[in-house]
């Protein structure tokens, strides 16, 4: 692919170097169209039972981003009270929201109480002090409804640091232990309204997803009466788009969910729903960040281009050692990938692991151009920092209509200063 922008007319006509221009660089641009695209998607996944696509709000909790899910009618899950606040601020009601915490305070547990969120415990101490709160708060037994999260003994994942199943992992509570499970649930007379997993993060094929939900559904056998079953998420999202990497097989993924689903009904005598948790398959794709670059040296043969995307703005490819595919812009074009130099694309901040490329095939970079990151909408500016005391970027959305909007204005030293 010689440019993922221009294919899928991601600027919607706009001019990109007049975006950068106006509102300033870095800069997370998304686009509502692919937004609305994906979630449609992911909420297509199971249509022949009662079925919710539980957004995961860590990967990007733009207000302005989650008003969309909420239009194309899908819940979210939260991880902190801070989300859930996030939540309602973009109108969520409290049913469509699902608390997964995992080592928290008694504090956040009763938050969630009291904004009558459903919970899920992420261990047996943690279940036995969400006991302990509904005791406390002397809740009427028809009010202790929680769900517990199960580590169901394998994982997957683009890197060790994303998976979230296994043994070597710190979240859910282990197979072997689901008898004291139901001692706590009837020493504080809780309700389990459902079981919920999750086995890692950016997988591209369908089959662990798959193996892990086959899993998972013989352990629900072991729970009474449920309403929900949540299988956690994972999907992943071709980050090697120029090299033309194939996307997530998500239509044959649903092909061979079903007859799993089919197997459990007949078993269980019921169907509950059945839950899905996409973070970075909503998002990834709808965001690029415009970044300029400031500097190109050569240190003993080797190519720099400098650019203002610090490791502070991105932080995944320093964390995870993840690839972003990046494009040239220049003049607000792009350039064309038909000759290309091994250089290395780095920020500005004050690490010599503040890399967004190494030794990476592009057009030869210049200064002034744009450097343009593909598929930053998951994990980009929701884990931004102020490292090196740089403001955080601002965001626009392009509408469906092509008009850019501003929807989230940038970070100011002054800012920084207020806590003070």
């Amino acid at each position: 692919m010689n440019s993922f922008v221009d294919s899928v007319n991601f600027f919607e006509g706009n001019n990109p170097e007049k975006i950068a221009s106006e509102y300033g660089t870095p800069l997370y641009v998304y686009n509502e169209r692919i937004l609305r695209d994906r979630m449609h998607k992911v909420n297509q996944v199971i249509t022949k039972y009662p079925y919710t696509a539980n957004y995961s709000v860590k990967a990007n909790t733009n207000i302005h981003i989650l008003k969309l899910a909420l239009e194309e009618g899908i819940n979210c899950d939260a991880m902190s009270p801070g989300e859930i606040e996030m939540l309602f601020k973009a109108g969520f009601p409290k049913e469509r929201i699902f608390f997964i915490p995992n080592n928290v305070s008694p504090d956040e547990l009763i938050y969630a109480i009291k904004k009558g969120v459903i919970t899920s415990l992420d261990s047996l101490s943690q279940l036995e002090l969400f006991g302990q709160c509904c005791a406390d708060l002397e809740l009427s037994e028809d009010k202790r409804l929680c769900a517990v999260r199960i580590n169901p003994g394998v994982g997957a994942g683009h890197c060790e640091k994303v998976v979230t199943g296994g043994k070597k992992t710190k979240f859910g509570i282990a197979e072997e232990d689901i008898p004291q499970i139901f001692q706590i649930v009837e020493k504080y007379k809780l309700t389990i309204a459902g079981i919920n997993q999750h086995i890692g993060s950016g997988f591209m094929t369908g089959e662990p997803y798959l193996e892990a939900v086959k899993n998972f559904l013989q352990i629900a056998l072991k729970f009474k009466d449920l309403k929900f079953i949540d299988f956690g998420g994972g999907y992943g999202i071709p980050y090697h788009k120029l090299d033309d990497e194939k996307e997530y097989p998500m239509e044959d993924f649903k092909k061979k969910l079903e007859p799993l689903l089919d197997d459990f009904v007949s078993k269980y005598g019921f169907a509950p729903m059945f839950k899905s948790e996409p973070g970075r398959y909503c998002v990834a794709e709808g965001s690029v960040i415009l970044g300029r670059v400031h500097a190109v040296k050569q240190n003993a043969g080797h190519s720099f281009a400098g650019t203002d995307i610090g490791m502070n703005v991105l932080v995944r490819p320093s964390m995870y050692d993840s690839h972003h595919d990046i494009e040239v812009i220049r003049d607000g074009k792009t350039v064309s990938r038909d000759k290309l130099v091994n250089q290395n694309v780095c920020g500005n901040i004050c690490e010599s692991g503040d890399l967004l490329a190494k030794d990476r095939p592009l057009p030869q970079m210049e200064r002034g151009d744009l450097a343009c990151v593909l598929d930053t909408g998951a994990y980009g500016w929701s884990m931004c920092s102020t490292y090196n005391s740089r403001p955080r970027p601002a965001e626009v959305l392009i509408c469906r209509d092509g008009k850019v909007k501003l929807i989230r204005r940038r970070e100011t030293i002054k800012d920084l200063m207020r806590l003070f």
